[in-house]
Parts: structure tokens; sequence; C-alpha cells
């Protein structure tokens, strides 16, 4: 039975190297772009045939919009709608990131820090240049909150800046945390299958119910993580 920490090794498919850097374009990076291309393809299919009383097909990405853009309303205020794309696009990637992970031989590049964490910190570039962009230097504040004493402030502002630069942090750990211990948890009991024989049959009917609970798993957390980008976003555009 190989390694359970196998199915994270990345892996070059194509070799790039410029000036020394490695490059390549990896499994990880495959999988990432099969992310954008499954999600596009999907809600193309679903959208081709659009009508006043929506199909089953039609009412997946209706309900897929309804639902992001309530978490806006609820989260960011009807000004957050503006940032509808860029929320809708994070939940897609990390969703189907996720849930192709799942197949046999795919591989899950949200169980990477490297990748999730690249992706939070985009989104906490983008929460800071929305920031400065409506509050201008006022921005700043969010250091040092309104009502607190100038004198505190070289106590409350490195408190601020440390809870501001954990935001991505927290967006990766629980991210990456549940997509590695459930893959991990496949692989060990899909080793028994094998070695066990015929009894093999109990762990492929409990790896099956493992497996519906990791869709459950994959976009919850695909919730989650869109949820508190939300949330980050409404810090960014409302005062303290």
């Amino acid at each position: 039975m190989s390694s359970p920490m196998e199915q994270f090794v990345i892996k070059p498919i194509i070799p790039i190297e410029v000036g020394g850097v490695d490059i390549s374009f990896t499994n990880s990076s495959l999988f990432m772009v099969l992310a954008v291309v499954v999600s596009f393809l999907l809600l193309r299919l679903c959208l081709q045939k659009r009508s006043i009383v929506p199909s089953v097909a039609q009412s997946i990405p209706e309900s897929i919009y309804e639902f992001i853009s309530g978490l806006l309303k609820e989260n960011v205020g009807v000004e957050g709608l503006k940032y509808f794309s860029f929320i809708f696009t994070l939940f897609l990637f990390v969703a189907f990131g996720n849930l192709l992970g799942l197949f046999p031989y795919a591989f899950t590049f949200t169980s990477h820090l490297t990748a999730v964490g690249s992706l939070s910190l985009i989104a906490l570039c983008f929460n800071i240049v929305i920031g400065i962009k409506k509050k201008k230097i006022r921005w700043l504040r969010t250091f040092l909150p309104k009502g607190i004493p100038f004198a505190l402030a070289p106590l409350i502002v490195p408190i601020e800046m440390i809870s501001f630069l954990s935001k991505p942090f927290s967006l990766t750990v629980r991210l990456v945390a549940n997509m590695t211990v459930g893959h991990i948890m496949l692989k060990i009991i899909a080793g028994f299958v094998v070695a066990l024989g015929v009894a093999g049959v109990v762990p492929v009917i409990f790896n099956s119910c493992i497996v519906c609970f990791e869709i459950f798993i994959a976009l919850l957390q695909a919730f989650i993580y869109t949820v508190l980008s939300c949330i980050y976003l409404g810090d960014a555009l409302h005062e303290h």
C-alpha cells in the first residue's frame, strides 16, 4: 500500500525553468486549470437554453447566483454587490478544486498551503485596495478603531495589525486542514480493500460513506471560505 501522503506530492508535467527558477506546469497547475474550465463549461451548459420558467439545469447557476448574492447582502451590504464577480469566482474555484480532488487519481490543490495561501493573499490585497479606494487615508483607522484613546496606540496598533494579517492565515489553514485530513482517511481505508480480500467489501462500503461526507465537507469548506471572504470585505468597506 502506497503512503497516504503520496497523493499530495506535486509532480511536474511540463518541466520549465527560467533563469534557474522552476516554473514547471505541474499536476497542481493542471487541476487549477481544470477547476476553471469545468466550472465555466458547466455553467455554460446549464444556461444554454434559458427560459422564464427555469429548468433543473438552469436552476443550478441561478441558485448559486442567489446564494452568493445573499451572502454579500448579509455580510457586506448592498454595496458589496459591486464585487459579486470576485466572490462568485472565488467560491467556484475553491468548490470545484475541492470536488475534483475526490475523483480517483485526481490532485487536490486546495490541500496545499502554497496554493490556498496565495489565493488568500490575493483576497487580502483585494480588500486592501478596495478599502483604500473608498476610505483613502481613513483606511489606517483599521488599526486604531474609533473611541480608542491615542495614548493606547502603541498597544492597539500592533494587535490590530497582527489580527489583520492573520486573516489569510485563518482562511488557508481551515481549508487545507480539512481537505488534507479527509483525503488521508480515504487513502488509508482504501488500502485495506485489497489487503482484506473478500472482507474488503466492508471498507468499500465505509469508504463510500466517507466519500459522500467528503462531498458535503468540500462544499461546506467552500461556503465557509466565501463567507469569511465576505466578512473581511465588509470590514474593508465599513468603518469600525
